[in-house]
């Protein structure tokens, strides 16, 4: 499956394709980037410019040509504070959809923050220890606090780059009067939030974003003369970043243009950037920083990953609810199921064509907290047996079983194997499953927001061990918005 992500920023406009793997894990396989600063004299509640948007939407059509040209299955956009806050933004939004196609949702700063958070945390490996993520962007900041499955804090503030240079930034070089009262405004600003991560406790603090890439480089850049060879991970101290600072600052534009690392189009706003970053770690009370190249249009792809996952396991519990009264089973089976439908695909970390074997034994080896070795040893066959060859009493760990266990092992595992093929695309394009028992057959219908033509085909070829469980032959009928189908089996 292939995917486009698209931020539709305050300062730029950036867009990945990725190919999503298997293991729901993905690989970027083309970026784009244009610096359009849309939110140019257009924030606190101001209009976009005509300028602005034009070139905004130039870019959009461009990517979503480009898109199209990696054959995309989605386009994934979003909005952020230049749009959120505009008088004409969703004038502008309409604009999009009718010139490019393109469907943008607005997000509010909260859920900016918890996107982010979660592209950081994929990208930077904080091994469940807490970590503050500090992404700048061109009219707002987000600062979150968590670890790589939970978010605790995140707030979103309306001061990005382009915000402060507009509001404080009035001479070049910035007079010493106004960077105090710019540095003023950000104490003041994140006081409360900065006071309840402190006292959380964090391991580390990750930066992502344009601003902070670039200041990081520049600062590396300074330290050891040359440029990093590579961004992700690396890890810049609070210091340079002062010294930075300080020099940014001091510098006029002709001579901030000379710095090494530093991107001629952030010239103007690199001053603004360099005090606000420094202002915010200095109150976290931070020695580094790690940089992350990965942000919003990550997180919007693993948010879109992280809901087909689920997908699979909502799926599979709503069959298992719908066939309680056949095969007789109840809730701590119910957990089992689903907790084997969020695991089933480990094994393809090792091998996708042996992927239901390595799954099994990943399950089985993997020290899950809460279950004794009975219930580890049922969740892991049925992982194994969600596709292949069905379950046979000479094989490892099922022949082993109570007759009682190697019932319930062919009854779950016949529900996930339907469950998976129902979502055979990864686009979701299921709302609901319904079964009906008509006596001589069942109907299961398919109601759908999208084409389900490819999950039609999977179910089919998938339903055989679900038919044995029912004692009977099953249909499929797709209740879509526009469409009414019956296909048998």
């Amino acid at each position: 499956m292939r995917l486009a992500a698209i931020d539709i920023g305050t300062n730029s406009v950036h867009m990945i394709v990725v190919q999503v793997r298997t293991d729901f894990s993905f690989e970027v396989i083309d970026r784009e980037k244009e610096m359009v600063r849309l939110g140019a004299g257009g924030l606190d509640g101001k209009s976009l410019t005509e300028a602005a948007m034009s070139a905004a939407l130039l870019a959009l059509a461009k990517f979503r040509r480009i898109a199209e040209s990696h054959g995309v299955d989605e386009i994934l956009a979003a909005a952020t504070s230049a749009t959120r806050e505009a008088e004409n933004g969703t004038e502008f939004l309409a604009r999009i959809v009718a010139d490019t196609g393109i469907r943008p949702r607005v997000i509010s700063g909260t859920e900016e923050a918890r996107l982010i958070h979660l592209a950081a945390v994929y990208g930077v490996d904080v091994m469940r220890g807490p970590a503050v993520v500090i992404d700048i962007g061109g009219g707002s900041v987000e600062i979150t606090l968590g670890d790589s499955e939970h978010l605790a804090l995140g707030r979103s503030f309306k001061m990005g780059v382009i915000r402060l240079t507009e509001r404080f930034v009035t001479s070049d070089p910035l007079a010493a009067r106004d960077e105090r009262k710019m540095a003023q405004f950000i104490k003041r600003e994140i006081n409360q939030h900065a006071s309840e991560i402190v006292e959380a406790g964090f391991d580390r603090v990750i930066g992502t974003s344009g601003t902070i890439l670039s200041l990081g480089t520049m600062a590396a850049h300074a330290d050891h003369g040359h440029a990093p060879g590579e961004i992700r991970n690396l890890r810049i101290p609070v210091r340079q970043l002062h010294r930075l600072r300080k020099q940014v600052v001091s510098l006029e534009l002709q001579h901030r243009l000379k710095l090494p690392g530093l991107e001629p189009r952030r010239s103007d706003i690199v001053v603004a950037g360099a005090v606000l970053l420094d202002t915010i770690l200095r109150r976290l009370g931070a020695t580094e920083i790690t940089l992350c190249d990965l942000a919003l249009r990550e997180g919007l792809v693993l948010d879109y990953i992280q809901r087909n996952r689920e997908q699979i396991a909502r799926l599979a519990v709503s069959l298992f609810e719908q066939t309680r009264g056949i095969h007789g089973l109840g809730d701590g089976e119910r957990d089992w199921l689903e907790y084997a439908a969020l695991m089933h695909d480990l094994g393809v970390h090792i091998s996708y064509e042996k992927h239901h074997r390595h799954s099994y034994y990943l399950v089985k080896h993997g020290d899950l907290r809460g279950f004794d070795p009975q219930e580890i040893e049922v969740m892991a066959l049925v992982t194994r047996y969600h596709r292949a060859a069905p379950p046979k009493k000479s094989h490892d760990g099922f022949g082993a079983l109570p007759r009682r266990l190697r019932r319930t092992v062919r009854t779950l595992a016949a529900i996930l194997r339907l469950a998976e093929g129902l979502d055979r695309s990864h686009s979701q394009p299921l709302a609901a499953v319904d079964l009906h028992d008509r006596g001589d057959d069942a109907l299961i219908q398919l109601r759908t927001s999208g084409d389900a033509e490819l999950e039609l085909w999977a179910a089919h070829r998938h339903v055989i061990p679900f038919e044995r469980m029912l004692g009977k032959p099953v249909r499929f009928e797709i209740r879509g918005t526009t469409s009414h189908a019956e296909h048998a089996h």
